[in-house]
């Protein structure tokens, strides 16, 4: 079982930054991909990014390749997502999530556990 608790969100004007954290509960934390995805209103949930658990490697959704980025922190059981030049169409929900697998997914179908969000409102 892990737990997942997400933190950073806000409200922020275009062409600002933020930092999201997600801190997970268990030991197992560093067996996990880990990804990032974000759902705006009247919209299905979509992928951002993801970070796998073994070599570290990462994959970003188009919308987000340049101005995200993802990382992790074993020791401390967390995730990071570092959010620059925001733009308007980025305010969502934003969730992490834990997939168990060696790579990492863009499905969200493939992802065991969910943070509970944090709001990304990004004013023009």
């Amino acid at each position: 079982q892990v737990q997942l608790v997400e933190s950073g969100g806000g409200l922020v004007q275009a062409g600002g930054s933020l930092r999201l954290s997600c801190a997970a509960s268990g030991r197992t934390f560093s067996m996990y991909a880990m990804g990032w995805f974000r759902q705006a209103p009247g919209k299905e949930r979509e992928f951002v990014a993801a970070i796998a658990r073994s070599d570290r490697s990462t994959r970003y959704a188009d919308s987000v390749k340049g101005r995200f980025t993802i990382s992790r922190d074993n020791a401390k059981n967390t995730v990071y997502l570092q959010l620059k030049s925001l733009k308007p169409e980025d305010t969502a929900v934003y969730y992490c999530a834990a997939a168990w697998t060696t790579g990492w997914s863009t499905l969200p179908v493939e992802y065991d556990y969910w943070g509970q969000g944090t709001q990304v409102t990004v004013s023009s």
